[in-house]
């Protein structure tokens, strides 16, 4: 078992934060974060790009490349692979295993659950020691119909974990823990919309590992906006911003010899 499969069976779940480019991932890691995550919507984004829509491959393999060699345990999010032929998301998947990724997240979209179980045993062959986060649409665009059958689907075919975004109610994320046995579960957070469980109570319900998606990258664009309207407004900006220094160092933290045992 490799030392991310570890992080998910741990005593506490996996809290993984997700960065969107060199700077956040390596300002997350010096707050004693052992894993962090990519946003893909934080990529897209940054780079003028649509999300969900196959555009930022190259981008998010050039991120892969940078933090690879950082010292801490990398995971991609990948949308659905940034293509339909499992043999392409499978090579896709040897060059982020390449770069130093440990993990790859790979989103169904509510597309056939055969192409997607397909992309994920294209995954295991190509990058075997990848953790394979099989995600399911079924709450984030739908109603929650089928979540089981794709789940077991994407199990069958060799995910190491099953990630449901949108699904917040306590009794149906414990169930699912039940039905999932020996798979661990991740949820998104959701401070939210319909406000989710906690991460106490996320834990409480078997959860194994939480994500914050691209919650981090909004809520910093949100406070770039509100230390503006502070300025304009003659007021001294709120919260706290690291020094120019502090942020150019960023730069400098990352070790060029790949962590051993990922």
């Amino acid at each position: 078992m490799t030392k991310f499969a570890e992080l998910h069976r741990a005593a506490e779940p996996l809290l993984l934060p997700n960065a969107w480019d060199h700077a956040s991932a390596m300002a997350l890691a010096a707050e004693g974060f052992r894993a962090v995550g990519t946003t893909s919507l934080g990529v897209a984004a940054a780079a003028g790009l649509p999300d969900g829509a196959a555009a930022t491959r190259d981008e998010t393999l050039r991120l892969a490349r940078s933090l690879g060699p950082a010292p801490f345990l990398l995971s991609v999010d990948a949308e659905g692979g940034f293509a339909e032929d499992p043999a392409e998301v499978g090579e896709f998947a040897r060059e982020l295993a390449a770069a130093g990724a440990v993990g790859i997240n790979l989103e169904d979209g509510l597309g056939p659950v055969g192409r997607h179980a397909a992309k994920i045993a294209a995954v295991k062959a190509a990058a075997p020691d990848l953790f394979v986060n099989a995600r399911t649409d079924t709450h984030w665009l739908g109603d929650g119909e089928g979540t089981l059958h794709r789940l077991d689907a994407y199990a069958e075919a060799g995910a190491d974990g099953v990630f449901v975004p949108g699904l917040t109610d306590p009794a149906e994320i414990a169930a699912l823990v039940r039905h999932l046995g020996d798979i661990p579960l991740n949820i998104l957070y959701s401070p939210t919309g319909p406000t989710g469980p906690t991460v106490p109570h996320l834990t409480d319900l078997g959860v194994r590992r939480v994500s914050l998606g691209s919650l981090l990258y909004r809520r910093a664009l949100g406070a770039a906006l509100e230390t503006l309207a502070d300025i304009r407004a003659g007021r001294s900006p709120r919260g706290t911003a690291p020094s120019y220094a502090d942020v150019d160092a960023l730069a400098q933290r990352c070790d060029p010899v790949h962590s051993a045992g990922r």
